[in-house]
């Protein structure tokens, strides 16, 4: 047979290149398994990715070297002719947001060769096949040492290949006469594997496109039928976005109720513990800036609590009522969450009585709440009502026993009823669950003089 130059040339044999692959298959395959395993233990993120791992099949293999090699890379018989996804693994997340995050750690941890971004997400006209694909360089660590029926010699590019037992499994140390040494399996040196790493739903349109485009004989040619494709992709993309958003939207209502605990728990520190007069903390509050949206419920929460956030305690406590308030009635579940915030609203303006009300409605409406029962608790204890503050403290930790803080607050309020053991025994639950601040040694020094224990 002639080439385009009129020069002859021998087509390559397809047995001998199945024979080559498959002797490499065991070897590539435990590869990938060790840099999926790897990519397990490196990558980290909010929502833990799923993956998938896969060597080509040789049908696979066989037509897209035919296609993409050129003709003088045949020339060795026993060497793997490597393409770029021989090895390929799929990383695939929940959120649009974790892609960049992938691709981020991929690169401060592996040696990264080529990064592709699939599809065009730049032109609004065009739906398709959507992924990031990062070629990286087989790490040394994930290179196997031992393979089931094979062993590495001394030389790292030599395997023994035996049907029974690796030489390794004898007793002397030396081969037995059913293992035989085969011609050396050497990793060549342009050898990667391919990481894709795409959301859930850009999974799902690849896997039905390409049953439908790729791994068919016709592809769909009818306009009204490409149409309806393009439409189901684009639906996709589109669902993609919204939940980014919502994702969006519900860390930036974290953050709001995270900001909004941690100043009420600053202020409660202050009112229950600190010595001195309690009226230097009654009007601090803490601002900050934060924007907000309107609409529906969750966008009122957002903006009561950006109000409640910077100091406008009115307005926060005017829209949290106007949620309560609201016809329909809100679930339980959302009333539960209303009145524990619109209690911490009345804590900042120092009304404890609506405060303690709020809080006891909040336990009302959600039995397993057993912050609202914490809240009550430090109510309590700044009224100066120990005894209910400490039933409080232990009815929550009666649904969750792993409250650092519980037991710390619950300590302080056995210490000022004069029942020293029990305080003592809280505060060593609490430090024992991780607390450790300047207050646990305050206490713990006026447990050990009132215990006649002090050094």
């Amino acid at each position: 047979m002639q080439n385009a130059d009129g020069g002859d040339y021998v087509l390559p044999e397809k047995n001998t290149i199945k024979n080559v692959y498959e002797k490499y298959t065991p070897l590539l395959s435990a590869i990938v398994k060790n840099i999926e395993q790897s990519l397990k233990d490196t990558l980290s993120l909010r929502s833990n990715p799923t993956y998938k791992s896969r060597i080509k099949t040789f049908a696979s293999y066989y037509r897209k070297i035919l296609r993409v090699k050129k003709r003088q890379e045949f020339a060795n018989d026993d060497v793997l002719i490597c393409v770029s996804d021989i090895m390929g693994i799929r990383v695939i997340c929940a959120f649009l947001e974790d892609l960049s995050v992938v691709e981020r750690q991929i690169k401060e941890n592996y040696v990264v060769k080529e990064v592709e971004h699939k599809g065009n997400p730049n032109n609004f006209k065009e739906f398709g096949y959507e992924s990031v694909h990062i070629l990286i360089e087989i790490p040394p660590s994930c290179v196997p040492v031992m393979l089931p029926g094979c062993a590495y010699l001394s030389e790292p590019d030599r395997l023994i290949v035996s049907d029974k037992a690796a030489a390794s499994d004898q007793p002397s140390g030396k081969p037995s006469d059913d293992v035989k040494e085969v011609a050396p399996l050497k990793i060549p040196k342009d050898l990667v594997c391919e990481i894709q790493v795409r959301t859930i739903l850009q999974d799902a349109w690849a896997e039905v496109e390409h049953e439908l485009i790729y791994k068919s004989e016709f592809s769909p040619t009818d306009i009204p039928l490409r149409r309806k494709l393009a439409s189901m992709n684009a639906s996709l993309s589109l669902a993609d976005i919204i939940f980014q958003e919502i994702r969006d939207y519900q860390n930036k209502l974290q953050r709001e109720m995270d900001q909004r605990r941690q100043t009420f728990y600053f202020k409660a520190d202050k009112l229950t513990h600190e010595e001195g007069d309690k009226e230097t903390y009654l009007n601090k509050n803490i601002e900050r800036i934060s924007p907000f949206v309107r609409g529906t419920i969750d966008d009122l929460i957002l903006e009561a609590l950006h109000a409640h956030n910077t100091g406008d305690l009115d307005r926060a406590v005017e829209i949290y009522t106007a949620i309560l308030t609201s016809d329909p009635k809100p679930p339980p579940a959302v009333l539960t969450v209303i009145y524990k915030h619109r209690g911490m609203a009345y804590f900042s303006k120092n009304d404890f009585e609506k405060a303690l009300s709020d809080f006891k409605s909040s336990f009302d409406h959600d039995s397993k709440n057993y912050r609202a029962l914490y809240y009550q608790g430090i109510v309590h204890m700044i009224k100066d009502d120990y005894k209910e503050s400490a039933e409080c403290f232990s009815a929550s930790l009666a649904i969750n026993e792993y409250q650092s803080h519980a037991f710390y607050r619950r300590a302080w309020a056995y210490y000022k009823m004069n029942e020293y053991g029990k305080s003592l025994l809280d505060l060593t639950n609490a430090e024992r669950l991780g607390l450790d601040n300047g207050d646990c040694k305050t206490l713990h020094k006026k447990l050990m003089d009132k215990l006649d224990m002090g050094m």
